[in-house]
């Protein structure tokens, strides 16, 4: 018996990186997974088949989160083929650009709390809905960041969304816990994932970044992964309203040397 047997998850942007690990290591645990992916439909059915290959049903269904009709059509599309969502890992998003302030226009600054937090915000609602209507418990885990409250000069956009994010999560958490949903964060560190890919193409950066990190390197999707899995599980159910840092230690090094 797998610690989700009988659950049903909903992964966005669970086409690669974060999101992808999650999704295989919650099919692992036991639960079918629809995968919620922007534009890579190839990159989706890559993961389905992962999926499948646990002994899990899977569908990768085409979405922008932060359209509301296409996330209602997603849930709805998910549901008809693998059954009600009862566990959502919100992990779609962009990274921040390096524009500072000054130089950011509005488009951008819009484009990225579409994203990494609309998105959150339209799926949450959709997935809290549909478990309200049949009564029954489930689970949210919003992947957000250490840069929610670690900020970076030319991220002002992906920080306030995180900041946001992790806010969010802190408030459906009360709003939920009658319902028995939890609604809990994750905030990783530096992960290799293509959101990484300088990281992982260039080892002196990596390298230079690394040696920032207590733990001595970055961290793996699939840790993250194991981390949202425990989370969604039984094990977990008296945690809400938590966001949970996976950085190696990375936040606790802001103000040395200053």
């Amino acid at each position: 018996m797998g610690a989700l047997d009988g659950s049903v998850a909903l992964v966005t942007g669970g086409e690669s990186g974060i999101g992808a690990a999650c999704a295989a290591a919650l099919a692992t645990a036991g639960a079918e997974v629809a995968i919620l992916y922007h534009q890579d439909a190839a990159a989706a059915e890559s993961v389905c088949a992962i999926v499948r290959a646990a002994g899990r049903r899977a569908i990768a269904v085409q979405a922008d989160v932060g359209n509301e009709a296409q996330v209602g059509r997603a849930f709805a599309q998910a549901r008809d083929a693998i059954g009600l969502i009862d566990l959502l890992v919100n992990s779609a998003g962009v990274n921040m650009h390096g524009i500072p302030v000054v130089d950011m226009d509005l488009d951008q600054w819009l484009g990225t709390i579409r994203s990494d937090l609309t998105g959150a915000f339209l799926t949450s609602r959709a997935f809290v809905r549909g478990l309200r209507d049949a009564g029954r418990p489930g689970r949210i885990v919003n992947i957000s960041s250490i840069h929610a409250t670690a900020v970076r000069m030319g991220g002002a956009d992906y920080c306030a969304a995180k900041a946001g994010l992790d806010n969010l999560t802190r408030t459906m958490a009360i709003e939920c816990a009658p319902l028995q949903i939890g609604v809990n964060a994750i905030a990783p560190g530096m992960i290799l994932t293509p959101m990484n890919a300088k990281a992982e193409r260039d080892p002196s950066y990596r390298a230079e970044a690394e040696a920032h990190i207590p733990w001595g390197r970055a961290g793996r999707p699939e840790e993250v992964a194991d981390l949202a899995v425990f989370l969604c599980s039984r094990s977990a159910q008296y945690i809400t309203g938590a966001i949970v840092t996976i950085d190696g230690g990375l936040v606790l090094e802001q103000a040395l040397g200053a």
